[in-house]
């Protein structure tokens, strides 16, 4: 294991006691356990979905009773050896149990821990990857559902022909036209791609296409990671029907609506488990994800165990944004270990520029030749000179008059969103919660906004928990204006992906915070004219190239930084690095453990 400190939480500590006090180990060696226990889980909530073991660490945790070994001879999946031998503690070959207990792995507390063969042990051992078990079982589920559907493929008579219709024909390569020769022909395909690069646009002709081959119509699911990733998508697919060389009839059959991932699973909080699973599918024959780089290991897990037999899958995203922010990298995992239906789109139709380019030299982890951009004279892309929460103030003053004008919600949410500020970091001087607090004096010492209490006119707020029975999802972003209807009664607006307008009391609403900045995180699936990007003082683990990249390319027209050359330099330096088991899961050439 590695020696760098970390900051355990209180979480960790209690589980990882828990379990070695319940364990089969005693003196250095149950210390060693507790370490590793407590390792384990603070990785899991930093987004590995697993950590390395040295052969010292796996024969303890091996010894410990509570751990389950698991093998993957070739293509095996799911391979759990509850009462296998096991390596003694000090690592010298293989011995059983105890005489008083010939099951290795069963617990030394019948009360407190399942035992007995079957049973299901909180830790698994899998080469030289420890997991938390619920970790193991989604990542192992999602291969095997993953690779069942990639063994299927579809014969297209003439496919070319119905290609030519849809994709004009040129003499350099059509990476969408390939990409869609890929989603036809395969169960289980990935569109990958920057922005602009037509991701959404080629998903359209591949849903004509696919009607259009279907000997009857099928039933089509669009959805996305977060209510604003599913109202971009909604809107692009809308704008786009119009021009398929299909028949009008074709045309209805693409759906328009999209739903967020956990509104289409059916989400029954405050419980993990969704109304559609394994025992319950979803009805449809076809399911399209967009911004798949968000969608974390347990999601991913649960939505492959909910589609039906049969059904196909295609997941679109940029694999060089941000990681999901809960555990795992799955899209870009799938894309390394399943390379014949990943397919990239290289050539970008609207994101262009001296944006591109920097984006590009931050992908590429060239900070000298990224900063240069940021000192040119181009107002497209530069440093922040001037004050920045003045500046912030003078960038919201536009929203700001319309709402005390009593302006249309559309006009007004089209102008809160023209402008964004990005943080890396929600915490701590210049993040989130300090540049909010900062900006809220400003503009209430400007006669801007009303500081009468929490709620005032022109409040934005971001939803930052789930709740179904409202309707509001995190990361749903609300306007608290004053409502003509009810004698000026503050409400909270929102607009839905279907473009329909909703309104709340202030004090009905689930969890929210004022979003006149965003976490960079939480602007994933966004899209803004004008970004601001605001980097902390000290560098940190949360500051990495991919999520500088993320929050330059959520910008279309132009791009401020506000950070040193030292923090912006160590950030682009930095990249992730997540510790998963999902690729070696695909390889046909796995050796038993």
């Amino acid at each position: 294991m590695q020696d760098n400190p970390i900051s355990f939480t209180r979480l960790d500590n209690a589980f990882a006691r828990f379990l070695s006090q319940r364990s089969a180990l005693t003196g250095t060696q149950q210390q060693a356990f507790e370490e590793l226990v407590k390792t384990v889980s603070y990785q899991q909530s930093q987004g590995h979905n697993c950590v390395h073991l040295t052969a010292e660490d796996r024969a303890v945790v091996l010894a410990s009773g509570l751990t389950i070994l698991s093998k993957q001879p070739g293509n095996s999946f799911d391979t759990v050896d509850f009462n296998s031998e096991k390596p003694s503690p000090e690592g010298e070959g293989w011995e059983r149990g105890n005489e008083k207990d010939k099951n290795p792995f069963k617990s030394p507390h019948p009360s407190l821990l399942p035992q007995g063969e079957g049973a299901l042990l909180p830790l698994v051992v899998e080469q030289d990857r420890l997991y938390l078990h619920r970790y193991w079982d989604y990542e192992n589920r999602l291969a095997q559902k993953i690779k069942a559907m990639a063994h299927v493929s579809q014969t297209v008579v003439q496919i070319d022909t119905v290609l030519d219709r849809y994709f004009k024909v040129t003499e350099d390569i059509d990476w969408q036209r390939e990409a869609a020769k890929i989603a036809i022909t395969q169960s289980f395909s990935i569109i990958t791609g920057g922005p602009g690069t037509g991701k959404t646009t080629t998903v359209v002709k591949i849903l004509a296409i696919l009607q259009e081959l279907a000997e009857r119509p099928l039933h089509i699911a669009l959805a996305a990671p977060t209510g604003k990733a599913a109202m971009r998508l909604q809107e692009s697919i809308g704008s786009n029907k119009a021009a398929l060389p299909c028949t009008d009839a074709i045309k209805q059959l693409i759906p328009e609506t999209v739903a967020t991932l956990h509104r289409l699973l059916g989400a029954k909080p405050p419980s993990p488990y969704f109304h559609h699973d394994g025992t319950n599918p979803l009805v449809y024959d076809l399911v399209v994800v967009d911004e798949a780089s968000m969608v974390d290991l347990a999601l991913m897990s649960k939505l492959l165990d909910a589609l039906k037999s049969g059904a196909r899958l295609i997941l679109l995203g940029d694999q060089d944004q941000l990681a999901s922010v809960e555990s795992g990298a799955v899209l870009t995992d799938l894309t390394i270990a399943l390379p014949s239906h990943t397919l990239e789109l290289k050539k970008s139709h609207r994101f262009g520029g001296i944006i591109k380019e920097l984006a590009i030299a931050v992908n590429q982890q060239q900070p000298e030749a990224a900063w240069q951009f940021l000192r040119t004279s181009d107002e497209t892309v530069a440093l922040l000179e001037q004050d920045l929460i003045g500046h912030i103030a003078e960038q919201y003053a536009p929203y700001l008059t319309l709402v005390k004008n009593g302006a249309d919600f559309i006009d007004i949410y089209r102008a809160f969103n023209r402008f964004q500020v990005l943080c890396s970091n929600h915490q701590g001087k210049k993040g989130v919660s300090d540049i909010n607090y900062q900006v809220e004096q400003k503009l209430f010492a400007q006669k801007h906004i009303h500081l009468a209490g929490t709620w005032y006119a022109g409040r934005p707020v971001m939803i930052t928990q789930n709740t179904a029975a409202l309707h509001l999802y995190n990361g749903d972003i609300g306007l608290c204006l004053q409502d003509k209807e009810q004698n000026n009664k503050l409400m909270v607006f929102f607009q839905d992906a279907n473009g329909h307008i909703k309104k709340y009391l202030p004090p009905r609403l689930p969890n929210c915070e004022t979003v006149f900045a965003m976490t960079i995180h939480k602007s994933q699936g966004s899209e803004f004219e004008d970004v601001l990007i605001v980097l902390p003082e000290t560098i940190n683990p949360v500051l990495t190239k991919e999520l500088l990249y993320t929050g330059i390319t959520r910008a279309k027209k132009t791009i401020k930084l506000a950070a040193s050359k030292a923090i912006f330099s160590a950030t682009v330096a930095q990249k992730i690095e997540r510790v998963t088991g999902l690729i070696d899961k695909f390889k046909t050439d796995q050796q038993c453990d």
